[in-house]
């Protein structure tokens, strides 16, 4: 088994305040807050740690709240491996009503990385990649990153012979995917803009896949939410099937299926059988409450009720 690498370009502190009832023009007092430590390869992690697989977390962080999450991930047992910038990381705010129905969110856009910052971080995963590793780049780009940042990231990848898996979106993943990783994971979303064809149905994803091909990307996992995930294997296009939850909160749940596809990739399952696990990882964390992600045990309970299903064209 190989080591496996998150990257989360453009993390930030999760900062959630809940009130009574949300009111404009008016001093709202709290009741009740929560910290978190925001970004999709963060979640990875996470959901890596939790498999019992050691990861190690990168990213781009400054200031005391960029040391609030180096102290967070290290409290819950992932690594850390952080390029240190001269910027604030950033702080997203939330406000959400007690009974949930309303919510504000605000997002900052996060510190400016500057050039010689980023040539850091490529001369870092330069140096800690070895041949058969597993890297997860994941998320947004923080302002001054060029848009072809993941592609230089991938390049750098593929030449130490490891395995490079894009989770992004926009231009991010338009000029990532140029670069060719092992593995992409849009959404149905992602897909249409990414393709250029309308994903309407499971026979119109399947097409607008097809039409990936272009990329010379070698697998395509586009994750359809409630539904479950699709993906090519041996030629054919297969359905992957989420198993009935009661749903709690589905944000993150995707970052938890990449979290158990790579996991499962590593443990030398095939890419079938690796997205069937994903899954149900994906599942696990849409039925429990915050941030939290399933267990081993939960996450194998939910396995055994996935289902995969032939799409014919």
């Amino acid at each position: 088994m190989s080591n496996i690498f998150t990257v989360t370009l453009n993390p930030a502190v999760d900062r959630e305040l809940f009130v009574p009832t949300i009111q404009y023009d008016h001093v709202l007092r709290a009741i009740d807050h929560c910290i978190d430590f925001g970004g999709k390869g963060f979640n990875v992690s996470r959901m890596l740690k939790s498999l019992g697989k050691e990861n190690t977390a990168l990213g781009f962080v400054g200031g005391k709240s960029g040391e609030l999450l180096q102290e967070g991930l290290v409290s819950l047992g992932i690594n850390a491996d952080f390029v240190w910038v001269s910027g604030e990381t950033r702080t997203n705010v939330s406000i959400r009503s007690q009974d949930d129905a309303h919510y504000i969110k605000v997002n900052e856009a996060g510190p400016f990385i500057t050039g010689s910052e980023q040539q850091a971080f490529l001369d870092k995963v330069h140096d800690l990649c070895r041949p058969g590793d597993w890297w997860i780049l994941a998320g947004s780009l923080p302002p001054g990153v060029a848009l072809n940042f993941y592609a230089d990231l991938i390049s750098v990848i593929q030449r130490k012979e490891a395995h490079a898996v894009l989770d992004t979106s926009g231009e991010a993943l338009l000029f990532g995917a140029q670069a060719r990783p092992e593995i992409i994971k849009p959404n149905e979303y992602e897909l249409e803009k990414l393709s250029g064809l309308p994903v309407t149905n499971l026979q119109e994803i399947a097409s607008a896949v097809r039409a990936l091909s272009r990329f010379g990307i070698e697998h395509v996992v586009v994750s359809l939410g409630k539904r479950g995930a699709l993906v090519v294997f041996q030629n054919e296009f297969w359905l992957v099937k989420s198993p009935i939850i009661e749903e709690q909160n589905p944000i993150g749940a995707g970052d938890s299926t990449v979290g158990g596809l790579v996991w499962a990739l590593d443990q030398n399952h095939d890419l079938l059988e690796a997205v069937r696990w994903g899954v149900a990882c994906g599942a696990a964390a849409a039925s429990l409450s915050g941030t939290a992600v399933g267990n081993y045990g939960l996450v194998e309970k939910l396995h055994s009720k996935v289902k995969s299903e032939r799409i014919t064209q």
